[in-house]
């Protein structure tokens, strides 16, 4: 049986590992051909080209702090594929800082943290922007984060980076219509190799104060792209939540 996603070109930037990883596999058991990116993990990205379900799928060396390379990933898409049909901006980086320690969150980390999370996805939609517009309905899905709207992550750097990132999927939603949508995706915090870096307290608290009572994974992720890319065609500039209702507040408290 045809996926949903048959015929349909995908790109995931980032797809080495975690989120990206779980998204370029749900895509591709749609259906999708596969694209998958990464910057400086070669290993990781074949091995995520592994688990994908059927054929198409390709690897492409290409760091979106990197215009140039970004570019020349774009013309072996156009080359090779022809199209792109969706673009997800999964590449990103950080690290746990506590948000106190201003001395600790330096200038050097602050600028790779905005240039990955911010540029980078702009620079990613600027260089694939052709590409995306030529069918018959491109779509942009940025990874965002709860740490947007809560202003609590692993540093400071990393939630002013995605509240830019929202910012910036609305004037992109704005600027690329029709021919382009453009959603952000925003998980709260999430069982990958970053938030086990958190201390066990600080993870049982976020779980306590989450009405679900439980943390997304990855798949839970991928899955809301899926439903981006399959089901909400009239949804552009908004932000979805994959949270556990988590700004809700704990399930137990009772406000008058």
């Amino acid at each position: 049986m045809m996926g949903k996603l048959a015929g349909k070109v995908a790109l995931v930037t980032g797809a080495s590992r975690g989120i990206g990883r779980a998204t370029a596999r749900v895509l591709s058991e749609a259906g999708a051909r596969v694209i998958i990116t990464h910057r400086n993990s070669a290993q990781g990205a074949e091995e995520t080209l592994g688990i994908l379900s059927g054929e198409g799928h390709r690897v492409i060396r290409a760091s979106v702090v990197d215009s140039n390379a970004l570019m020349a990933a774009a013309t072996s898409v156009a080359e090779t594929e022809g199209k792109l049909d969706v673009l997800v901006n999964n590449a990103g980086t950080s690290k746990v800082v506590p948000h106190r320690d201003l001395e600790a969150l330096d200038d050097e980390f602050f600028d790779l943290v905005m240039s990955t999370n911010v540029r980078g996805a702009f620079a990613s939609v600027r260089a694939f922007q052709s590409l995306l517009t030529e069918g018959a309905g491109g779509l942009v899905v940025n990874i965002s984060s709860l740490a947007a709207r809560m202003a609590n992550g692993s540093n400071i750097a990393y939630c002013a980076s995605k509240a830019a990132m929202d910012n910036m999927t609305m004037s992109l939603a704005r600027a690329l219509a029709p021919e382009i949508r453009v959603v952000s995706v925003a998980p709260g915090l999430v069982d990958t190799e970053l938030t086990r870096q958190w201390s066990p307290e600080v993870r049982e608290q976020m779980i306590a104060d989450t009405p679900l009572g439980h943390l997304a994974d990855a798949n839970d992720v991928a899955e809301a792209v899926l439903a981006v890319v399959t089901s909400l065609a009239m949804t552009t500039g908004a932000v979805i939540p994959v949270d556990g209702g988590r700004p809700l507040g704990t399930k137990h408290k009772v406000h008058t």
